[in-house]
């Protein structure tokens, strides 16, 4: 099986007040459809990039579902088909259970000769949560940071373009900023990435201007957490009883041996570094598109402030400082604001390819995928149309 797919563990059915509930189990967030076929009432799933589990296990009938029977969909995916007692009205969407690789698509059976009540998407998400991101202007207070050639001084500029940042994440659906500071007041590094911890956010970004002795050094750069920084903010958690009472990827630390503790903050740390990567190549690409950047890829350093174990960072070198042109560029209200527009744009891309449960990117991206499933069950009722009226008409035509 390709190492890519996801395994489809098992489908599970069970009786919930006025409807019946099909969970299936899946190690990754499934990419589904769903689609009815009527004579006989039937729902099926398709889940792309997908295989079955060894031991795969599905239910007893129970209810509306008669059977549970499964296929391969297209070349490298699975098709779950409940067979059903009567038509349903389907509502489905997906629960990450808060540890790596482990989700549920949930599927809700609406007996449709019973006018069970029609929801949609906004109104089952129970009003989505925003996605909460954290800005952080580097620097700031006592800590000046670089000088340009023309004295402009980075904590001022980094504040600047947080603020426009913030301004505009507000501005969109969905979206939610939270400053780190919003003054000329020094903050500890660490303090910078546990106030992320501590608003929840779903990603933190820390502002900077990047400064080099040559002034000829210039464009943007997005730098993400080294392994080496990984290792050794992994061993301060570990041997920090306070740190370890707290929450790490939705898993407690405190009571586990140090063995097992150490597993679950890798997997934390291991999948946080993995949206991290993600999401600063789509903001590298969308500042690329502003002018060249400094390197052509997403670079790596031991940066504390990118040290959060469970929350993605990343860290933005907006230009450079010491270059008198783009010390120019950073100065100038309108270029600011193109610099965070295109590292807005970045985040959204990012979050709308993998938008978090229980968010408005979640439950528009489940619209789409319920409005596609639509357009092809019609498709597919025009083709078992079609072939009735040609079994028909086969019927009629003797045998020589």
């Amino acid at each position: 099986m390709p190492a890519w797919a996801a395994e489809v563990r098992s489908v599970r059915a069970t009786q919930v007040g006025d409807h019946l509930r099909v969970v299936v189990e899946i190690t990754a967030q499934p990419n589904y459809k769903l689609f009815e076929i009527a004579n006989p009432d039937r729902l099926v799933i398709d889940l792309d990039e997908a295989v079955l589990a060894g031991g795969f296990a599905k239910p007893d009938a129970t209810g509306l579902l008669k059977d549970v029977r499964t296929g391969r969909h297209g070349k490298d995916g699975v098709r779950v088909v409940l067979d059903l007692a009567a038509a349903v009205q389907p509502k489905s969407f997906v629960q990450a259970l808060g540890r790596r690789g482990a989700y549920r698509l949930i599927v809700d059976l609406y007996d449709k000769g019973r006018a069970a009540p029609v929801k949609s998407v906004a109104v089952l998400a129970a009003k989505p949560r925003d996605v909460v991101i954290a800005i952080d202007a580097g620097h700031g207070g006592v800590d000046p940071g670089a000088t340009g050639a023309g004295g402009t001084r980075e904590k001022s500029i980094t504040l600047a373009v947080a603020r426009d940042l913030a301004k505009i994440v507000d501005q969109q659906p969905g979206m939610h900023a939270v400053l780190t500071r919003d003054g000329d007041t020094f903050i500890p590094l660490q303090e910078r990435y546990q106030k992320a911890r501590e608003a929840k956010a779903d990603l933190f970004v820390s502002i900077h201007a990047d400064a080099y002795a040559s002034g000829d050094a210039r464009g943007s750069s997005v730098w993400v957490l080294s392994p080496r920084g990984a290792t050794s903010e992994a061993a301060r958690w570990l041997a920090d009883r306070e740190n370890r009472a707290d929450l790490v990827g939705g898993v407690k630390l405190e009571d586990k041996d140090n063995t097992l503790a150490a597993v679950l903050l890798d997997l934390s740390q291991g999948a946080t570094a993995e949206a991290s990567d993600a999401v600063a190549k789509r903001v590298l690409q969308a500042l690329a598109r502003l002018g060249p950047t400094h390197r052509g890829y997403v670079e790596k350093a031991n940066f504390v402030v990118l040290r959060s174990p469970d929350v993605p960072s990343i860290l933005v070198e907006t230009a450079f400082i010491t270059n008198p042109a783009e010390e120019k560029r950073l100065k100038s209200p309108t270029q600011r604001q193109k610099l965070a527009a295109a590292i807005l744009d970045g985040m959204r891309d990012y979050f709308q390819a993998t938008p978090p449960p229980g968010t408005l990117f979640a439950a528009m991206a489940q619209q789409s995928r319920n409005r596609l499933a639509a357009h092809r069950a019609a498709q597919h009722s025009d083709d078992d149309s079609a072939g009735i009226a040609e079994d028909a008409i086969a019927a009629r035509v003797p045998k020589s």
